[in-house]
């Protein structure tokens, strides 16, 4: 509903501070003329008028102060930080990632190689029991390296190596393997330096215990319960996989599966005997 008022009542109505913002009575005249005049055929059609013509303030009595509209303010950009995409970053390449199976990874910890001593030195040769052939080289991880048969894990080992009776046998060698600082020289190295070692014993077995022993001997990364299921040769010598004494302490389900480990190294050494 459109409110037409004359020019004294709007000026009566800017006397009381009432601000009209309705169209003037010349505006409303315009749009009734406009709409009445005929259009051409062909004739472009009038145009429309325009925001800003309709949004201007409609004149006042002279008496009245002139009232302006505020200017419209400018649309603002939203910041930057809200415009700018956001990126996930970028993975870190495969080969910048350290992977922990792999022997000489950051998962496996830096090993350094003592050299092999004897456990049974003062055995009596003729007292050998000969199905365990010339002798045998134990590789397993140790917190006491130039005393293997200490502690807790090195009296584990003396038994389990006094049941396969090897402790009558003077040349039963251990090369024991030491956690060293990360990054230490020499830990890619030891199977080159067991396969010299072999090399220069001759052993009739090689018996690898624990994973850790394993991984550093073999070069290789499957689990421990794949690589005991296979007979490995390590420069030209029968060796087989088992649970080192520490892990043994820790737990007492697989001394059953060790101990069966332990007899077939034996019937090994004993079928290349026969042979």
């Amino acid at each position: 509903m459109s409110l037409h008022l004359d020019a004294r009542q709007r000026a009566m109505l800017q006397e009381m501070g009432v601000t009209v913002w309705g169209p003037s009575e010349a505006a409303d005249a315009a749009p009734a003329r406009a709409g009445a005049a005929p259009v051409a055929p062909g004739a472009p059609a009038p145009a429309a008028p325009s925001a800003g013509a309709s949004a201007q303030q409609p004149p006042a009595s002279r008496d009245a102060p002139a009232v302006t509209a505020p200017p419209l303010a400018a649309p603002t950009a939203p910041p930057a930080s809200s415009r700018a995409p956001v990126t996930a970053p970028a993975p870190a390449p495969a080969s910048a990632m350290s992977n922990p199976a792999s022997p000489g990874g950051a998962g496996a910890p830096a090993l350094r190689l003592h050299a092999a001593q004897a456990l049974y030195p003062q055995a009596d040769p003729a007292q050998a029991p000969a199905e365990l052939g010339a002798g045998w080289l134990i590789v397993t991880e140790s917190t006491t390296p130039t005393e293997p048969l200490a502690g807790d894990a090195g009296k584990l080992l003396d038994n389990m190596l006094r049941a396969m009776q090897l402790h009558k046998h003077p040349r039963v060698f251990i090369a024991a393997l030491e956690r060293s600082a990360t990054g230490a020289p020499g830990t890619d190295a030891i199977p080159d330096a067991l396969a010299d070692t072999v090399g220069r014993l001759q052993p009739a077995m090689v018996l690898v215990l624990g994973h850790v022993a394993a991984r550093a001997a073999l070069g290789r990364t499957e689990p421990l319960g794949r690589l005991r299921a296979e007979l490995h040769q390590l420069a030209g010598c029968p060796a087989v996989v088992s649970y080192d004494p520490a892990f043994l302490l820790r737990s007492q389900e697989p001394k059953a599966a060790a101990w069966a480990d332990l007899c077939r190294a034996l019937a090994t050494v004993r079928a290349r005997l026969g042979a």
